[in-house]
């Protein structure tokens, strides 16, 4: 699972006293072991599919706070954050480019943007940008 591979990594981070990439790794395991003890509570059992949207969704405050640290004029912090979310992009699947998106759209015989919207949701759960999708299969 891609949370052991991070938790190696952590180990790995910790005996190198990279304290950069054990910040990350220590938030990302600590939002994962709360997700764990939600799904648990549910009687549900964590997935990969699990850890890599909480990956995502930390990939996208990592952004945010970048964004806020250039507008600061704080080039340094800016710059450790662009490593961190170089760290966390290692475990992310690839996503699906525009033409992907295209070429699996023609595919579909309903292009409703509904019907779209649930197969991509569907079929490519973490390996694609719904608002990438929403914005191609209107226009």
């Amino acid at each position: 699972m891609i949370i052991d591979e991070i938790k190696k990594a952590n180990l790995m981070a910790m005996k190198e006293h990279d304290s950069l990439a054990r910040a990350i790794y220590g938030v990302v395991m600590n939002k994962v072991l709360l997700n764990n003890i939600e799904l648990k509570e549910k009687g549900k059992e964590q997935t990969d599919a699990d850890v890599i949207a909480i990956l995502q969704k930390t990939q996208k405050e990592l952004t945010e706070e970048k964004e806020n640290y250039i507008k600061a004029g704080n080039a340094e912090e800016a710059e450790n954050i662009e490593k961190q979310k170089q760290i966390i992009e290692k475990y992310l699947p690839k996503m699906m480019s525009e033409e992907e998106i295209k070429a699996e759209i023609t595919k579909l015989d309903d292009k409703s943007l509904g019907a779209v919207m649930k197969h991509f949701s569907a079929n490519f759960k973490g390996k694609v940008d719904m608002s990438l999708v929403n914005k191609i299969a209107r226009g």
